[in-house]
């Protein structure tokens, strides 16, 4: 009878940790546990963060931090093998890609607002920027004081949206915002004297001068109208997997990784500012 009980016992144990095993992994580890894929999604054209590179695959620095995520999950989950699939998102769907399980996670350049939030969660910090106008010459904007009677092109939906909203109203500027589809739409607008600025991420803006290089001659205002803190999408109430994801972000920052990542993606336009440095320093969260 002791030997059966014993056996029994140890039948129990092994059945008990097994069944705790499986019900630590929930939301998104379980679905690419299940299915050995795990899907990302990206930006088409916000170069440099996340864009279609040369050989039609997605590109920037956005897509470097997660490729870096998604060997984590493949090291968490112990796959012998993990199929990352990308998904292009917009800035009208990217949201709701992540909401319905489109994609598990989106690699762009958004920004971690608090009404997103209600939404979705997001990761660590991944890059500070602040929202600015490119203007092209001869357009008669040198200062967002400026734009009084201009055309201010801007993409619905972003924070970028509601900075310029804000700033014309709290100053009381008369000016006519254009909506875009996306960056190419409005860099297109601007070359065509559509609009006389455009406006979005100081990052970007340059990137779009980077790509419209020879076509005509831009000029960033040196105003900044926002705080742009990035950070990657994830669905709401999934901390399992957001903690793999934080994890190696902190890590790649914690290391010093990250210079090389910058410097990769950024080292034409100079040294990270004073804000991105202190960023990387305040989320290399110790383990």
């Amino acid at each position: 009878m002791r030997r059966r009980a014993m056996m029994m016992l140890a039948i129990l144990t092994a059945l008990w940790a097994t069944t705790g095993h499986a019900q630590t992994l929930t939301g998104t580890l379980k679905k690419v546990k299940d299915s050995g894929t795990l899907t990302l999604g990206f930006r088409e054209n916000s170069l440099p963060f996340s864009y279609t590179g040369s050989d039609g695959k997605p590109a920037g620095y956005s897509i470097d931090l997660c490729q870096e995520i998604a060997v984590a999950v493949q090291q968490e989950l112990k796959l012998a093998n993990l199929q990352v699939k990308w998904v292009a998102v917009t800035p009208d769907n990217r949201i709701e890609s992540v909401v319905n399980g489109t994609v598990d996670m989106e690699c762009g350049s958004t920004t971690a607002s608090l009404s997103r939030q209600e939404k979705v969660d997001f990761t660590l910090m991944t890059f500070v920027d602040g929202a600015s106008l490119l203007i092209a010459e001869g357009s008669g904007v040198k200062t967002v004081r400026d734009l009084g009677g201009k055309r201010v092109g801007v993409v619905p939906g972003t924070t970028t949206e509601r900075a310029v909203a804000d700033f014309l109203r709290a100053t009381s500027i008369s000016a006519t915002v254009v909506p875009v589809k996306d960056h190419d739409e409005g860099l297109a607008a601007l070359q065509t004297s559509k609009i006389e600025a455009y406006a979005s991420d100081r990052t970007i803006l340059v990137g779009l001068v980077l790509q419209a290089r020879g076509t005509a001659r831009y000029a960033l205002i040196p105003d900044d109208l926002s705080y742009e803190p990035y950070g990657f999408m994830v669905r709401r109430d999934d901390s399992a997997f957001r903690l793999v994801a934080n994890r190696a972000l902190a890590r790649i920052y914690r290391s010093g990784a990250i210079g090389a990542i910058y410097s990769k993606w950024f080292g034409a336009l100079g040294k990270p500012t004073p804000a991105l440095v202190l960023m990387y320093a305040l989320q290399g969260l110790p383990e």
